[in-house]
């Protein structure tokens, strides 16, 4: 009988210590560092996303498009959008039908843009992490 209490107390503290080493190592990880500084006049490159979400008039189903990036940090005052690495997610707000219909032969795959205003996400509406209120495209198909 002491023999197979041994044999449980062996199992139990094999398996508790199985659960702990990870737990420790994910101790160690470094913190993420932040990504590089954007400004004005940078170009901002990742896969362009189109989603749609409903608003506008009678609440019809409006188009936008992100950029999944690396993260980015803002300039001041938007700094890091509240996160530790900066934004890693771009809504592009389209002002013409004209830029959404150059943005659309680029969907799912890479952009480049230059980016001439942007900050946080600030609205609900938004799914983004930062807002490019004005940018151009820079990639050619």
């Amino acid at each position: 009988m002491m023999r197979r209490f041994g044999k449980r107390l062996a199992l139990v503290t094999a398996i508790a210590a199985a659960w702990a080493a990870p737990a420790s190592s994910q101790q160690a990880e470094p913190a993420p560092k932040p990504g590089r500084l954007i400004n004005a006049g940078d170009v901002l490159s990742g896969e362009l996303n189109a989603m749609k979400a409903r608003g506008g008039k009678r609440d019809k189903r409006v188009a936008f498009y992100q950029i999944k990036s690396e993260p980015r940090r803002l300039p001041p005052p938007n700094g890091l959008c509240n996160l530790e690495t900066g934004p890693e997610t771009f809504q592009l707000i389209t002002t013409s039908e004209a830029q959404a219909a150059q943005l659309k032969g680029f969907i799912g795959k890479p952009i480049s843009i230059k980016v001439d205003e942007v900050a946080c996400a600030q609205d609900a509406g938004q799914t983004s992490e930062a807002v490019v209120t004005k940018w151009s495209v820079v990639t050619k198909h």
